[in-house]
């Protein structure tokens, strides 16, 4: 059985605890309790969070852990200095430490991190490299795997990262069951961007968010001006005005970050070769996706496929 140890402390944000009903429900899926969890804290008892009620923990002293995992707070504080102290020892106790959203802030803290790559959720990227210059943060990750070491970009993002865990212990068909357990949309990758391209795009009127999900749900078929203006019921003319004062971007450059965005998942989520996934997402041939991926990330898609293909063996 793999011994999973949460380690809280006052002020955590709540939110890390999904990550708990990841491993619960593996041992539903598995039939058998393959994970045991913990909820543990420095000095046992009742641990406040950030929303202003308290949850019991267990002596972090008193287990061992195969996994031990580092909960985040809102406003990167650090846990006191003596389990700051104690987490220093992590690895050479338990087989993997991780952490959930800025508890890579107290893995950095612990002196972990020098050298190792990481994410961290991706308001706090900045702050995070003034104070630990010899980490190699990579803000643009749901979550980073670098030997023992595994960090998550965000709170939501600590779930994919304990599917990953799963994944590693159990293989991935236990890791998809347990994901359509929690009803979840899709299993994310590692190596997928932390940012949204149709979530920042932020249409305000339902015509332009119309347009946007047709586009979204038809990457493959014909995304031209005239087609999105049909879906919208505007001229030509007109959508392309009302698209751009809403989104800040041309119809043309929208539909690019849709196609770019659905390419880089299929990279991370499939095996397909790049001829397909360019079909498949609307680009039509690999040297126009190239050129797309280019200009989106500045190394074209084979690169990010092989940075992909290593996030998921956490190599």
């Amino acid at each position: 059985m793999h011994t999973i140890g949460l380690v809280v402390y006052p002020n955590f944000q709540p939110l890390g605890l999904a990550v708990a009903s990841v491993f619960e429900y593996a041992n539903l899926v598995r039939g058998e309790r393959v994970y045991q969890f913990k909820l543990v804290s420095e000095d046992a008892g009742p641990v406040m969070t950030s929303q202003s009620f308290s949850v019991n923990t267990e002596r972090l002293r008193d287990g061992t852990y195969d996994t031990l995992i580092v909960a985040g707070d809102n406003e990167c504080r650090l846990p006191p200095a003596s389990l700051i102290d104690y987490l220093r020892d992590a690895p050479a106790q338990s087989r993997r430490v991780a952490a959930v959203c800025t508890g890579t802030f107290v893995l950095a803290a612990a002196g972990l991190l020098d050298g190792k790559s990481v994410t961290t959720h991706w308001f706090h990227a900045q702050v995070f490299r003034k104070q630990y210059p010899d980490v190699n943060l990579d803000d643009d990750r749901i979550f980073v795997v670098d030997g023992q070491i595994w960090t998550s970009a965000g709170m939501t993002a600590g779930v994919d990262l304990a599917l990953a865990i799963v994944e590693k212990d159990f293989g991935l068909q236990t890791a998809r069951s347990v994901a359509r357990k929690l009803v979840m949309h899709q299993r994310r990758g590692g190596g997928q961007s932390q940012f949204s391209a149709l979530l920042d795009m932020d249409a305000k009127s339902d015509r332009v968010q119309m347009a946007l999900t047709h586009a979204t749900e038809n990457l493959a078929s014909d995304l031209s001006v005239e087609a999105l203006a049909e879906v919208a019921s505007l001229s030509p003319r007109q959508f392309s005005r009302v698209f751009r004062e809403e989104t800040g971007q041309s119809p043309a450059k929208a539909i690019e970050r849709l196609r770019v965005e659905a390419a880089r998942l299929m990279m991370e989520t499939t095996r397909h070769p790049i001829e397909v996934i360019a079909r498949e997402t609307g680009f039509g041939d690999r040297e126009r996706m190239r050129q797309a991926f280019l200009r989106a990330f500045g190394q074209p898609p084979q690169s990010i496929q092989r940075t992909s293909a290593r996030a998921a063996l956490g190599v």
